[in-house]
């Protein structure tokens, strides 16, 4: 468990995953992906990466997290990017959440980073090959 959960005791990072997905579920999030990240980093339990449309909508989606986090009573640690809005992270303790817009997300390519060595994108790999 990272050290930011220790502020955030009220809300375990399941309940939160569940709060984040559920806000990217309603502003109708596209290609919503999540990342384990426990044992590769010590900055959070899992990453959240999904897309939006257009600026206005990334920005939007990235108001809804922070807004449901709020409701379950977890304070963002920070908000990042949303004035450019193409790639806005939220930062949850255990959680962070990564809104992008699809080009953005390609350059990128935090799934190819974060996954890199796992034995899913290896096997992802092995059968597109």
């Amino acid at each position: 468990m990272s050290q930011t959960s220790l502020r955030n005791k009220s809300v375990n990072a399941d309940a939160l995953r569940q709060h984040v997905i559920n806000a990217l579920d309603e502003l109708k999030a596209k290609d919503v992906r999540e990342i384990d990240v426990r044992g590769k980093t010590s900055i959070a339990d899992l990453l959240v990466i999904a897309s939006g449309t257009s600026a206005r909508h990334v920005k939007s989606i990235a108001d809804e997290v922070v807004k449901f986090a709020k409701k379950a009573g977890v304070m963002p640690l920070g908000v990042e990017g949303e004035r450019e809005a193409e790639w806005v992270l939220v930062d949850l303790g255990d959680v962070i959440v990564h809104v992008m817009l699809p080009r953005i997300r390609e350059f990128y390519g935090l799934e190819r980073l974060w996954t890199v060595g796992d034995c899913e994108a290896e096997n992802e790999a092995v059968s597109a090959g």
